[in-house]
């Protein structure tokens, strides 16, 4: 059997395959256009003051200093170059053209040179960091690329991801006290930010926002004026459903694991004797249901036909009132019912599906006896994109959490991650998060600017919201793949290969894609990546229980946590 042909490619169904697309995202409301939505009035654009007001003693500083970054609609001057005094009060004047700040490459005028210095402060020795260089050009083709924010050149070369080099320095000084600096590096960032540029302009605009409510956040005396960006959380169901079938359609970064996940479980069934038995899937993933309809179609084909009973278990994230503690991508807008729109395209192919939703649950709260899990059921879990939420820290929520899921014994784990890399023993230092939180958020801004094309939209601008909370969220904090399987062995599981199936069918879907997108497979095909411009982007790995029964390290791990 070909448990993942042509016609089982996610995208065949965001494309609308007749058999069961219509049916399952069968909207009742009025299809009309997305623009039809306006969702993103001028309150909600990123265009907007942000006031930072720094005590007394804050910092190195001996007197009460504002810090102004203001985006849009801010007195700047024409050529931002940054001296050890620059003006604080004078950006809080308003333009007379609110747009006029940000650096368009369309702009009909001369190319001239933005220049920002980080003077070298003589009472701590700080070095002077060289901000940006950004050319505009008009009427020739090199500058029409930054135009239509493809940039791909930029992908691999750090000199041309200017955004970084403001924003890590600046979040350096943040955590070292320097607030002469963090004046500096705020003032050439605001310059520069714009939710409507390239990649780069785009990260400079969510990486201010994120150091000034860090800032807000620690023992100043501060406060931000922002409404911040659009988000799943806060934006119509309707809406939400268009914006993830659109990014679907046109990035892989959430399609390419779910095809991978959902050709992994139909290996394991191939694998079982028993073929009358209930097939028990545990999501906690991000997906919002969005990775089932091709799975339940593809369970139609398989020989024997499907499952008497396919249950499906899906953990949805808590609702944060905290920044700090947003998984990106994970929480879904209120009113969103995707269980009934699955559970009417199942009855419509003839799936007995049954649902159950653990809503706004811990995931270290998480036990066989909560999740109902039976002995006589094929239990596989499918955990993409959450797990690294747990903390890693002390207690190691991480490595519990996994010899729970050994303790309920799966028939398989399928386990997708963000491969961002970081060094543990410095992941509590704040610049060096911020640092590795900023490399994600660039991968995510530079594909996503291809994929759309450059072309602005209120989908485009949904899913970068959403992606930013990564730059807030401290706890967003991954740890690489090698970690994660190292993790994974100590719990008791074993590394088990994808089929021919699995990857032939992975590296068919990626195809459709923006051609800076491409698979890897290592670890003897038991570990697939997913790279964007030959960086890491994402893992995905199946793993089994070991054959020692025994259990090792994870013979203790039958309590709750």
């Amino acid at each position: 059997m070909d448990p993942n042909p042509a016609s089982d490619h996610i995208l065949d169904w965001f494309q609308g395959s007749v058999s069961y697309y219509p049916s399952f995202l069968d909207d009742p409301y009025n299809a009309g256009s997305i623009q039809d939505y306006s969702l993103w009035g001028q309150g909600q654009d990123i265009g907007h003051e942000y006031q930072v007001d720094v005590g007394p003693g804050s910092l190195n500083a001996g007197t009460g200093t504002t810090v102004f970054a203001t985006i849009n609609g801010s007195e700047t001057p024409t050529e931002p170059y940054i001296s050890k005094n620059p003006p604080s009060s004078d950006l809080s004047k308003k333009r007379n053209a609110p747009d006029d700040l940000c650096i368009k490459p369309s702009q009909n005028h001369k190319s001239k040179k933005i220049k920002s210095r980080a003077a070298n402060e003589a009472d701590n020795g700080d070095a002077v960091v060289e901000g940006p260089t950004v050319k505009k050009s008009a009427g020739n083709k090199k500058g029409s690329a930054k135009a239509n924010g493809n940039n791909c050149n930029n992908g691999n070369n750090k000199e041309g991801r200017w955004a970084e080099q403001l924003l890590n320095p600046c979040a350096q000084a943040l955590a070292t006290g320097n607030l002469t600096r963090v004046q500096h590096l705020l003032y050439v960032l605001h310059e520069l930010a714009s939710p409507s540029g390239d990649a780069n302009h785009r990260l400079a605009a969510h990486g201010l926002r994120a150091l000034t409510q860090h800032l807000s956040s620690t023992s100043f005396s501060s406060t931000i004026a922002s409404s911040g960006p659009l988000t799943f959380a806060s934006t119509d169901p309707r809406f939400f459903q268009r914006c993830l079938l659109k990014f679907y359609e046109v990035s892989p970064w959430f399609a390419f694991p779910n095809n991978i996940a959902n050709s992994s479980i139909m290996q394991i069934l191939a694998e079982e004797s028993n073929s009358s038995q209930t097939l028990h899937i545990i999501d906690i993933g991000v997906s919002h249901g969005f990775q089932w309809p091709t799975f339940l179609e593809a369970l139609t084909r398989r020989p024997g036909g499907p499952p008497p009973l396919v249950r499906l278990t899906v953990v949805t994230a808590p609702v944060e009132n905290d920044q700090k503690m947003e998984t990106p991508f994970a929480t879904g807008p209120p009113g969103d019912n995707f269980s009934s729109r699955l559970l009417g395209f199942a009855k419509s192919i003839n799936i007995n599906l049954q649902i159950n939703r653990l809503d706004n649950h811990p995931l270290q709260n998480l036990n066989a006896q909560i999740l109902n899990v039976s002995p006589d059921e094929i239990f596989i879990v499918c955990a993409q994109f959450r797990l690294h939420h747990l903390n890693h820290n002390t207690p190691d929520e991480r490595s519990e959490f996994l010899k729970v899921l050994w303790s309920m014994k799966p028939k398989g784990v399928i386990l997708s991650e963000n491969n961002m890399e970081c060094c543990c023993n410095n992941c509590a230092n704040f610049a060096t998060g911020f640092e590795r939180r900023v490399e994600f958020l660039w991968k995510f801004l530079d594909s996503i600017s291809s994929a759309f094309k450059g072309r602005e939209s209120e989908e485009r601008r949904l899913m970068e919201g959403e992606a930013a909370k990564a730059l807030t969220n401290q706890r967003e904090m991954n740890e690489g793949k090698e970690k994660w399987c190292d993790r994974m062995r100590e719990a008791g599981f074993v590394g088990e290969k994808f089929g021919e199936d699995t990857i032939d069918g992975a590296r068919a879907l990626l195809r459709k894609y923006d051609n800076n997108w491409e698979m890897k497979i290592e670890e003897n095909h038991t570990s697939v990546g997913l790279w964007w411009k030959g960086q890491p982007v994402s893992f995905c790995t199946l793993w089994k229980l070991s054959k020692n029964d025994n259990g090792g390290s994870a013979s203790s791990s039958t309590s709750q946590l």
